[in-house]
């Protein structure tokens, strides 16, 4: 018997080994590629430069551009994971609660489905209908602003670089809500319906039962939700590109669009895959720390 199961095993192990062959292959080489790369001058075209070691590295610690556009991604961490999961566990705990149990089925399904389409809608289809929107001269955001007497709040959406980084964020937050809201009420059809009728019975109100029961069920969906969204966000790239190009001036720059502009603007290869390492680093370190709290979190609740 005991030899069955381990033939068994052996077989499914193809299935994982082999993907995960390729895979480290593939991503694993394209890794050390670019960090060899990172430590040679070179123009991307042509016999390399020269070895300067960690020339890059030191050059960029000293780059002030480079810390703006990291401390842009860093900014950009509350509109893709923070208000996103707030806003979440809430219009998941509503429509799970109330609009499936009060209404017909139909209405929270579409409902799920408008949230979810920013995910399914290609970036770069959603940067475009974006860029038309928040044009300061032709978009219809101003259009409506203005034709509905608020003038004051038709702003230069492109033009200036706060009313560019609140726009920015704004499309960053519209991506990012459905994929939370989804995932939430993936986890709240799993918690026990017993356990919320009876909360309810003892005269919990809405409110109180998503405080005490929905949020605290959610723990798993949450930490998963904001360790992929937080990675999301360091290093967010097509919707930067295609919404605002990391203008103006720089104040919607992001390590991702840096690294780009240098790589295909400046020539800078070596450069800009130093740029993609230290970038790799501080994503890995964010991830590591993520996990640790959250099973730092699951002991505490053991």
């Amino acid at each position: 018997m005991a030899k069955n199961i381990k033939k068994k095993r052996s077989a499914y192990d193809l299935f994982l080994w082999v993907p995960f062959g390729i895979l480290i292959t593939f991503v694993g080489g394209a890794l050390i590629w670019n960090i060899g790369i990172s430590t040679v001058r070179w123009y991307g075209y042509g016999p390399i430069k020269k070895f300067v070691g960690f020339d890059n590295y030191k050059e960029i610690f000293g780059d002030q551009g480079f810390w703006d556009a990291f401390g842009h991604a860093i900014v950009f961490v509350i509109p893709m994971a923070i208000i996103p999961t707030v806003l979440g566990l809430l219009i998941a705990s509503l429509v799970f609660d109330f609009l499936s149990t009060h209404y017909a089925s139909k209405i929270a399904t579409f409902i799920r489905s408008s949230l979810y389409l920013p995910q399914i809608i290609p970036v770069m289809i959603t940067g475009i209908i974006w860029r038309w929107i928040i044009d300061p001269d032709q978009g219809s955001l101003n259009i409506l602003l203005k034709s509905l007497g608020l003038k004051d709040l038709a702003l230069e959406w492109t033009r200036d670089p706060q009313a560019a980084t609140l726009a920015l964020s704004f499309v960053l937050l519209w991506i990012q809500l459905g994929y939370c809201v989804v995932i939430f009420i993936s986890g709240l059809s799993r918690i026990n319906p017993y356990v919320m009728e009876a909360a309810h019975v003892d005269g919990a109100n809405w409110f109180q039962r998503f405080r005490y029961i929905s949020s605290r069920e959610l723990g798993p969906e949450i930490s998963v939700v904001l360790l992929t969204s937080v990675v999301g966000a360091l290093k967010v790239f097509a919707p930067v590109y295609y919404v605002t190009g990391g203008g103006p001036d720089g104040a919607t720059n992001v390590p991702s669009i840096y690294s780009f502009n240098a790589f295909f603007g400046g020539n800078r290869v070596g450069y800009a895959s130093a740029v993609t390492v230290l970038l790799a680093i501080a994503i890995t370190v964010v991830a590591m720390l993520l996990i640790r709290a959250q099973r730092s979190q699951i002991r505490g609740e053991e």
